[in-house]
């Protein structure tokens, strides 16, 4: 149980969309939402596709999406997704027998645009194919990539553009009777993202997909994505989201969860509430933080930690969290446990025994949980 439960002040309603299923996790409805992230490999490599996979499971991904350009990449996905520990996307452009085969080689969920791989008929194919294969289909509509007719009746790329693009889709799928279906509606751009996720949201109930396409480099991603998806999850708008940055796709994972867990809207390993650190500090703050980070990267218990460098705001943080330490004076600072002072401890052991302390509270909480589990 973590220290901190949500208050009423600080909750979030969240839009009322129907659940679909991308294989076993759930999107929509009330399910949690999950996060996503793609690879980068070249797909025929199996061996290199399956390891960025499980890396980006191990750093909590639900869900991971593969390009399937080619039909090589094609016959790799049948191995990928038999190795993967997450449900597979197959990311499909155009040609309608890429994801009749994926969906074959057992694709939790095809990406594509229903208008964009063909006749009617080859639509009608590749729903046969979702149905059979119990697949689910994500609608991916890119400001960088609508439709002709659409661009010469706007002008330009707009959110009204990407919201009639999306409904047409729509209208594709549910004509055909099928609903097992996702929807996004990204832009580079977050102003224009956000009022087009907002018409949709206000359009249809089908579960969204949530994402800032190309948004940049680490930092520059990190901050443009946390902007647009932030204010979209805290109106309530979202189900599923991916953190499209130029980076490790690990990257994408951890930036996805640190969006959600700011917003109390998912929690997954240890929240470090930390100081900027000033010349009152009494141990190098920074330096600790970053090691804390790599340390504790193995806690998947939620949980929160408070690393705060003197004790002007120290002791109030650490009233608040699972396990605390504000520096003092001497070499010294003062360690909280279940945000209650416990004892003294000296700089020099301060790291080990943080690290010694969070596992300790991680084990107590899941032991926690399991006797909860047992009791129901």
């Amino acid at each position: 149980m973590l220290l901190n439960p949500v208050r009423p002040w600080r909750s979030i309603d969240r839009r009322k969309s129907r659940q679909i299923h991308v294989g076993p996790v759930p999107v929509g409805g009330d399910a949690p939402i999950s996060v996503q992230t793609m690879t980068n490999t070249d797909t025929r490599d199996v061996a290199a596709t399956v390891a960025q996979v499980q890396a980006a499971a191990e750093a909590g991904a639900d869900i991971v999406r593969v390009s399937v350009p080619d039909e090589a990449s094609a016959r790799a996905l049948r191995d990928i997704v038999r190795e993967s520990p997450v449900p597979i996307v197959a990311d499909i452009h155009f040609h309608y027998r890429r994801a009749i085969e994926a969906a074959e080689a057992g694709a939790a969920c095809l990406r594509i645009n229903p208008g964009n791989i063909g006749s009617a008929d080859r639509v009608r194919e590749v729903i046969a194919a979702a149905r059979d294969h119990g697949c689910s289909i994500r609608i991916g509509v890119n400001a960088g990539s609508l439709e002709r007719h659409l661009l010469e009746k706007y002008g330009e790329p707009c959110p009204d553009a990407m919201i009639e693009s999306g409904l047409e889709h729509i209208r594709i799928l549910e004509d055909n009777d099928f609903h097992e279906f996702k929807i996004s509606v990204k832009a580079s751009d977050v102003f224009m993202a956000a009022a087009a996720y907002q018409g949709l949201a206000e359009a249809t109930d089908a579960p969204i997909h949530l994402g800032i396409t190309e948004a940049g480099g680490l930092t520059t991603g990190t901050i443009k994505s946390a902007i647009g998806l932030g204010n979209l999850l805290w109106m309530g708008i979202g189900d599923t989201v991916r953190v499209s940055l130029s980076a490790d796709p690990v990257e994408e994972v951890k930036v996805g969860y640190e969006i959600l867990k700011a917003l109390g809207l998912r929690h997954r390993g240890v929240n470090i509430i930390s100081c900027p650190s000033c010349a009152r500090q009494g141990f190098d703050v920074i330096g600790t933080v970053e090691t804390l980070e790599k340390r504790l990267e193995h806690i998947r218990t939620p949980m929160s930690l408070s690393i705060i460098g003197c004790v002007v705001n120290g002791p109030g943080e650490a009233l608040l969290t699972d396990v605390g330490f504000t520096g003092g004076g001497a070499g010294s600072g003062m360690v909280y446990l279940a945000g209650a002072q416990s004892h003294k401890l000296s700089n020099d052991q301060m790291i080990d025994h943080i690290v010694e302390q969070v596992e300790k509270r991680a084990a107590e909480i899941e032991a926690g949980n399991a006797a909860s589990e047992a009791a129901e």
